[in-house]
């Protein structure tokens, strides 16, 4: 019994004329291939340039608010101020540590008298002495920032900046991968329109 295939061999598959140079499959695409380089180049960007952005852009932040601190402290600085009213919910009423919005005034620097609405302990009384904070004008403000306002927004930079490197890698990769499944289909397409006819025998007479 003559157990040789069609093309001389013991079995029914054509004889490997040699092996792919190791590598380089045959069968992979053009796509395939660009598909490759652009996920080696989305785990980089993961890899390494997520958290240098992260690092950079926290760094970058912290420092910006750190001068803001800075300049803050020094423009800014504390007077003693008598309660004009005492905060609402009545005099003694109040928790210490609550604070409350009341009416102030204070002798500026000029001599001249001054008023405006504080934050002020919520247990004080009309009368007491209470520590305000001014600016370079003379006007009531904001206690100046602190060192872990800066460093709060440092983080929080950088863990947005983390979290837009991701997204935009991960919809370029999606991007990419769309672009390369539409070529894929159409060259599928344009290959069946050639196949087809012979392979289902529409052609034949």
């Amino acid at each position: 019994m003559n157990t040789h295939g069609p093309w001389g061999t013991s079995g029914p598959h054509p004889p490997l004329l040699g092996r792919p140079a190791r590598g380089r499959n045959p069968l992979r695409r053009r796509t395939d291939r660009v598909q490759s380089w652009f996920t080696v180049l989305f785990l980089l960007v993961l890899v390494l340039g997520l958290p240098m952005a992260a690092i950079s852009a926290g760094n970058a932040a912290y420092a910006s608010q750190m001068r803001v601190v800075h300049d803050q402290a020094m423009a800014r600085h504390q007077i003693t101020a008598r309660l004009a009213e005492s905060p609402p919910g009545g005099p003694g009423q109040s928790e210490a540590t609550d604070l409350r919005m009341a009416k102030v005034d204070w002798t500026g620097d000029d001599g001249a008298r001054h008023t405006g609405v504080a934050t002020v302990p919520g247990g004080a009384d009309a009368g007491a002495e209470v520590r305000v904070w001014v600016g370079p004008d003379g006007d009531l403000a904001q206690p100046p920032a602190s060192p872990s306002t800066a460093r709060t927004m440092g983080w929080f930079t950088g863990m947005l900046t983390a979290a837009a490197v991701a997204a935009a890698a991960f919809a370029g990769r999606a991007r990419v991968r769309q672009v390369l499944d539409r070529r894929r289909y159409a060259r599928w397409d344009a290959e069946w329109k050639v196949v087809e006819p012979a392979w289902s025998g529409r052609n034949r007479r």
